[in-house]
C-alpha cells in the first residue's frame, strides 16, 4: 500500500508529464493511484481527450462526476467527450448539468483547487448552443447564444456575435473545453510535506556568558520566537517625489521672524540635509524646527512634513533625533564648533517618531515580508518595541521587524564612536545626487 506522500508525488509527476506532452507517462502515473479521487479521474479524462481517445475520456469523466456530483467542470468535459463521439443529446444533457452546478453564478474559479481554469457561464451556454445545432435545434441555439452574449464579458461578445451569425446561417459550432494541458495539481501544502524533515536536528554549541550585556563579537544570537503579526505597526513609507528646487535668489528667513537679518552673512550657517539626495541649505543660526521644515519644504514638501529630522553629533558621529526644540538648540551649539556646519538627516518613516537608534551587530536575513534585512554595522531607527524579543525599525528606506538581540543601542556601540567620515553620508534609496538650494 503506497503512502500518502507517494500518491502526492505521483500526482505531481503526472501533472508535470501533462505539461511536457507525455500522455503515456501521465496516464501511467495517474492510474497508479488506488481508488483515485474525482480530481485524478478528471485528469485521466483530460489526458485521454488530448491523446485522441474520447471513449476512454468519457469513462474517466463518468467516474469523476460519480465521486463528485457537484463538479461542474467534470460535466463540462464529459459533454465535450460525448460531443466528439457524436452523442449530441448526451452532450447537451451534460452541458445543461454543468450550467445547473454553476447555480446562477457567472463563473466558478477552480484555481484554489489546483486547476488553473475559470468555468464561465457564457462558455457553457456556447457549448449548449453547439450541441443544439447538431441536433437541428437552431432556434434554441440562437436563444442560447443570445443569453451567452448577455452574460459574457465585453471581450467575448464579438466572438459570440460572430457565432450567432453562423447559427442563423445554420452553420455548426465546435464546443469549447478546458485549455490544453491544464489539469488538477496537488495543493502546495501537500507538496511542502514531501520534503524530508530532520526531527532530531543538528548539534549546536550554545555560548553562554555570565557577563551582563555580553558584547562578544562573532557570536550570533539565537532567533527568538516570532511575534504575532497584529503586534507589528502597519506603517507605510511615503513615496519620495522628484524634488524640484526653488528659483535661485537671495535667501530669506522661512519663519519671517527670529530677530536675525538674513542680509548679514555672518548670521548664516550651512545646513546639509540627507534625503533621497543631499541638499545644502542656508538658514539663520538658531532657527527653530518649524523654520527648518519650512525651508526644507521648498524642495521636498512631503519629507518636510512627515520625515524624522536628526542631526549628526560631531563628538561621536551618530545621528541624534530632533523631537524637541531643546535638542535643536544643542545641535546649533555643536555645529558652531565644527567646520562642516549643521548636518541634518531627514528620513521618511510615515511621520512615526524614532525612539532611538541602534547598530546591527549581526546580519539578519528576512524570514517574511514583514521582516527587515540587516547587515553588520547598519544603523537602524527604532520605531517600536514589539515585545521583549523583537523590534520594529527603519533602515535605508525599509521598515520591518527583527530580533532585538541582533542590535545594540548606538550609544553602547564601540563602532559608532569612531570619528565620522568626511562630509555627509547619503541615504542609499535610489539614485543620489547633489542639489544646491
Amino acid at each position: 500500500m503506497p503512502s500518502f506522500g507517494d500518491l502526492v508525488r505521483d500526482w505531481q509527476r503526472g501533472a508535470q508529464a501533462v505539461e511536457r506532452g507525455d500522455w503515456g507517462c501521465a496516464l501511467q502515473l495517474f492510474s497508479s493511484v488506488p481508488d483515485p479521487p474525482a480530481r485524478i479521474c478528471f485528469n485521466v479524462g483530460c489526458v485521454h481527450l488530448l491523446a485522441g481517445d474520447p471513449e476512454a475520456a468519457l469513462q474517466a469523466f463518468d467516474k469523476a462526476v460519480t465521486k463528485d456530483s457537484c463538479m461542474a467542470v467534470g460535466f463540462f468535459q464529459r459533454g465535450v467527450a460525448n460531443f466528439q463521439l457524436g452523442r449530441f443529446q448526451e452532450a447537451l444533457s451534460d452541458f445543461r448539468l454543468a450550467l445547473e452546478q454553476l447555480r446562477g453564478n457567472a463563473a466558478i474559479d477552480y484555481t484554489q483547487l489546483g486547476l488553473r481554469f475559470r468555468l464561465q457561464a457564457w462558455e457553457v451556454l456556447f457549448n449548449v448552443a453547439s450541441a443544439q445545432c447538431c441536433l437541428g435545434l437552431w432556434a434554441q441555439a440562437t436563444r442560447s447564444l443570445e443569453e451567452a452574449i448577455s452574460k459574457g464579458p465585453e471581450g467575448a461578445r464579438k466572438d459570440l456575435r460572430t457565432a450567432l451569425d453562423q447559427v442563423q446561417k445554420q452553420a455548426f459550432l465546435q464546443p469549447r473545453q478546458v485549455p490544453r494541458g491544464e489539469v488538477f495539481q496537488p495543493h502546495r501544502r501537500q507538496l511542502q510535506h514531501l520534503a524530508p524533515v530532520d526531527f532530531l536536528g543538528k548539534a549546536k554549541v550554545v555560548v553562554a556568558s555570565a557577563i551582563p550585556d555580553d558584547q562578544h563579537e562573532g557570536v550570533r544570537p539565537q532567533q527568538p520566537q516570532r511575534p504575532h503579526t497584529e503586534q507589528v505597526g502597519k506603517q507605510v513609507l511615503p513615496e519620495l517625489p522628484a524634488a524640484s528646487g526653488p528659483e535661485s535668489g537671495p535667501s530669506q528667513d522661512p519663519s519671517g521672524a527670529g530677530g536675525v537679518t538674513v542680509e548679514d552673512p555672518e548670521a548664516l550657517l550651512t545646513i546639509t540635509v540627507q534625503c533621497a539626495f543631499t541638499l545644502t541649505l542656508k538658514a539663520p543660526r538658531g532657527a527653530d524646527l518649524s523654520s527648518l521644515r519650512a525651508l526644507l519644504s521648498q524642495a521636498l514638501p512631503l519629507q518636510a512634513q512627515c520625515g524624522q529630522l536628526s542631526y549628526r553629533d560631531p563628538g561621536d558621529g551618530h545621528w541624534v533625533p530632533l523631537p524637541e526644540e531643546e535638542a535643536l538648540q544643542r545641535a546649533w551649539w555643536d555645529a558652531g564648533s565644527g567646520p562642516t556646519g549643521l548636518q541634518l538627516q531627514c528620513r521618511g518613516v510615515g511621520g512615526r517618531p524614532v525612539l532611538y537608534q541602534a547598530v546591527a551587530q549581526h546580519g539578519y536575513c528576512a524570514q517574511g515580508p514583514e521582516d527587515l534585512d540587516l547587515q553588520p554595522g547598519d544603523t537602524v531607527d527604532i520605531l517600536c518595541e514589539v515585545d521583549q524579543a523583537w523590534l520594529e525599525g527603519h533602515c535605508d528606506g525599509r521598515v520591518g521587524i527583527f530580533p532585538k538581540s541582533f542590535v545594540v543601542p548606538a550609544s553602547q556601540c564601540v563602532r559608532c564612536h569612531a570619528p565620522p567620515p568626511p562630509g555627509p553620508s547619503e541615504i542609499s534609496s535610489g539614485g543620489s545626487c547633489g542639489k544646491k538650494v
